[in-house]
């Protein structure tokens, strides 16, 4: 055999090793990516299925603001999704009471109800990109790489980054004995990454297994808002 042919045989030889090495190396990757893609459909489905469900009820929607540790009166709407697919909300109670005083204090006061009313519409916005989570933003996620996997005692928690702004973060919850998300965290902001707002998401389950967001507790530390929102009362609508 020539030295050429000998370096040659060598090559290959090495070359064929280098990549036997890079299959074995690869295979745990392949494995994790497989076990990724299959919890993520299961989320998905889960997700989609509950929202068809949820389309069956009607229930009531009750807001607690909390402004500078000072609490306001609370508000109530009777809530249902529409055609549209989106969640139709009708205010129910008493109306709110004026604000007593002269007129320059009753419109300072009208000014500072306006601008929150105002931030609250901004901050409904932005927490509807999260809640419930959607198939399409999840999917996104994880073919962007911004997805991992934390399973964490008989439960699982999906890491999501950059979901729905850059540099955002949204941890769902989810029971694969039940196949249920059980719970959301959110760490996001509004408009301006100084302005950070956090979420927190509790989940519970109707009596036919319906999931639906018991109480949703959401924080603007910028300005010193907490809002507590409680889902009760649910209905299913004669249709």
């Amino acid at each position: 055999m020539s030295r050429v042919t000998g370096h040659a045989v060598l090559i290959g030889k090495c070359l064929v090793l280098l990549f036997a090495v890079a299959f074995v190396v690869g295979l745990p990757a392949v494995a994790q990516n497989v076990e990724l893609q299959q919890k993520l459909a299961a989320v998905k489905q889960s997700a989609a299925e509950n929202k068809q469900r949820l389309q069956q009820y009607q229930w009531t929607e009750t807001t607690q603001l909390t402004l500078k540790g000072d609490p306001k009166p609370s508000s109530e709407k009777l809530c249902q999704y529409g055609p549209d697919g989106q969640v139709q909300k009708t205010p129910i109670g008493p109306p709110p009471q004026q604000p007593s005083g002269g007129r320059l204090k009753q419109r300072v006061i009208e000014k500072k109800k306006g601008e929150l009313q105002e931030y609250m519409e901004e901050v409904k916005g932005v927490l509807s990109m999260y809640v419930p989570p959607e198939g399409q933003r999840m999917q996104q996620a994880y073919q962007s790489g911004n997805l991992a996997l934390n399973p964490a005692g008989g439960v699982l928690n999906l890491i999501f980054r950059n979901y729905a702004q850059p540099g955002d973060q949204m941890t769902l919850t989810f029971d694969p004995s039940t196949k249920k998300i059980t719970a959301l965290s959110v760490n996001t902001y509004m408009g301006d990454a100084k302005d950070a707002v956090t979420l927190q998401v509790q989940m519970a389950s109707l009596p036919d297994s319906t999931n639906y967001a018991q109480q949703t507790i959401l924080n603007a530390t910028a300005k010193q808002l907490v809002v507590t929102t409680t889902n009760s009362n649910y209905q299913k609508l004669g249709r």
